[in-house]
């Protein structure tokens, strides 16, 4: 009898045990759920929030994207005005010959004192007058303060102050498939700003051409699809950032969407000097020569790598005396490796008359270093 007692105590432990482990069992399997179902609730919400988060932020940056280039032609535009040779500008540029007779073309602000960007062909040579048109329709009596032939650009000034001007690019960083937009007057001031888009087409073009009865070629151009007419001559080229990157220059008539553009950084160095110290003197070596992408329109015997062949030096010029001839190949100045005649003349342009700089150059099979005083 005792026994069985002792047997009954000890099942009736065992049982209290097994229920206690059960019920822990069963706290810890609810507990484990209830995680769960929180972790991935969790989860699903953090998920949620970041697929709208992103989607916000991409629909935020393409719409950023769009007014922003919206803004930045609205920007430029403040600084694209009209050029003429005349003053009277009452006839129609829809008349046959409205164009010719008045000159029509378009320049760009380049500083807020009043000096603009044009080409050369637009504005006259140095010291002529043409006139300059603001966006406020005001017309302003202009001096061509300098002018370079060979790159078809020019420099106007007009006694004007607080003016807007455009931001000036880096011409070097250009690369083919690079949108860009080109801005000017195309057929006078009736369809004043008027704003084509392409792409880069390609860079350090040579181009040549008869103007006038003469021979012309023009080098290191950059090359657009962008849409440019007669009176879109002068006007910028930009990039997506509103900087000038070219002067739109030139068309191919008979091919479409074949544009050019001279690079601006042949122009900084110019517009730096004249906005620091109100003039420019331009400092010179005093020879004519050709680059590799020109060379062999003149001569298919010789072939350059880099470097400028000197077809001609100035008499008693700053080449001449130094010792340079016809036939030396400029190879380096100051160091710097020359692959065109805009590479030399922008870099020049840097400089004054009277300094002193090493050339490199190659002559026959030899390299020789000389320094040049510039004149």
């Amino acid at each position: 009898m005792q026994e069985y007692k002792r047997t009954k105590k000890k099942k009736r432990r065992i049982t209290n045990i097994l229920f206690i482990i059960f019920v822990i069992a069963l706290i810890m399997v609810l507990t484990i759920s209830l995680v769960r179902l929180y972790i991935r609730t969790d989860i699903a919400k953090i998920d949620e929030d970041l697929k709208v988060d992103r989607t916000m932020q991409t629909t935020t940056q393409k719409e950023e994207k769009d007014i922003g280039i919206e803004e930045m032609i609205e920007e430029v535009n403040h600084s694209v005005v009209g050029i003429s040779k005349l003053q009277n500008m009452g006839s129609s540029v829809l008349a046959e010959d409205g164009i010719e007779k008045l000159g029509l073309g378009t320049g760009v602000i380049a500083s807020a004192n009043g000096y603009i960007i044009t080409n050369r062909h637009v504005s006259g040579d140095k010291y002529s007058t043409c006139y300059v048109t603001l966006e406020n329709s005001n017309t302003y009596e202009a001096t061509v303060v300098w002018a370079d032939s060979d790159m078809d650009l020019s420099i106007v000034k007009i006694n004007m102050k607080g003016l807007q001007s455009i931001k000036l690019g880096n011409s070097d960083n250009v690369q083919a498939g690079q949108t860009v937009y080109a801005v000017g007057n195309p057929l006078g001031y009736e369809f004043e700003r008027t704003v084509t888009a392409g792409i880069i087409s390609a860079k350090s073009r040579t181009i040549k051409f008869n103007e006038n009865g003469e021979e012309v070629l023009m080098t290191d151009l950059i090359q657009t699809d962008a849409t440019i007419n007669p009176g879109n001559s002068g006007g910028p080229l930009i990039n997506t950032n509103g900087e000038v990157i070219g002067i739109n220059s030139l068309k191919i008539d008979s091919a479409e969407g074949i544009g050019f553009a001279v690079p601006i950084n042949i122009l900084k160095p110019i517009i730096d000097k004249y906005n620091t110290t109100g003039e420019f003197k331009e400092a010179i070596i005093g020879i004519s020569g050709y680059d590799k992408d020109i060379i062999s329109y003149i001569d298919k015997s010789l072939n350059l790598d880099s470097g400028v062949y000197i077809e001609s030096v100035t008499a008693r010029g700053p080449a001449e005396n130094s010792g340079l001839r016809k036939g030396d190949i400029i190879l380096k100045i100051d160091g710097m490796e020359i692959y065109t005649i805009n590479d030399i003349k922008e870099y020049i342009y840097t400089k004054n008359p009277g300094d002193i700089i090493e050339i490199e150059y190659k002559r026959g099979n030899n390299t020789n270093v000389l320094n040049l005083t510039l004149g």
